[in-house]
């Protein structure tokens, strides 16, 4: 019995190892946005976040990585001309200097509602039609709406590629996520 006891100790361990992320700040949302395309088309794994208030500087949008691949990432982003403004080591242990959730999502019992940073999308559970989309105040808002109000998540286009403002592109990725939640 104390054989096995000393051998479960050594097999039952399998912890991974800690997995260390950090948070690239940019001056504006349109280095967010280019970054995280190059990012994405080059295969790092990344999440549009909200940085802490504590350290934001320029933009309401960071791009977290693992800090093991952050200086590829940086190298990548320069390379194509876009420079973050700092890139910082997340503390686990600090609250403080937690990244920002940029989604809230509400279940109101037949409908959802995705909410990321100001932008807002309703669905529809037993149909996945969207039913609303609301928030921000920038001039693509209501031609988005138009867009999207009475299609399915599957007919409606994706609305960071039919907008162009800081809107659009929250509205984007709220549908994106409402897409993730709902299995239509």
């Amino acid at each position: 019995m104390k054989w096995l006891k000393f051998f479960n100790l050594f097999s039952s361990s399998k912890k991974t190892p800690k997995q260390d992320k950090g948070l690239f700040l940019f001056a504006n949302t349109s280095e967010v946005i280019a970054a995280e395309k190059v990012l994405k088309e080059a295969g790092y794994k990344f999440k549009v976040v909200g940085p802490p208030p504590a350290v934001r500087k320029g933009c309401d949008l960071a791009l977290e990585v693992l800090v093991v691949e952050s200086l590829g990432c940086k190298n990548l982003l320069l390379k194509k001309q876009i420079e973050p403004l700092d890139f910082l080591v997340l503390d686990a242990e600090e609250e403080l200097l937690q990244p920002v959730d940029l989604f809230k999502v509400v279940d109101f019992g037949d409908y959802f509602m995705v909410r990321a940073a100001n932008m807002k999308i309703s669905v529809e559970k037993k149909s996945g039609r969207i039913v609303n989309v609301s928030g921000g105040g920038c001039p693509d808002v209501p031609y988005l709406a138009s867009l999207l109000i009475g299609k399915t998540l599957k007919e409606a286009p994706n609305p960071r590629e039919c907008g162009h403002t800081l809107c659009g592109y929250a509205l984007g990725l709220a549908f994106e996520e409402m897409q993730k939640r709902c299995l239509f």
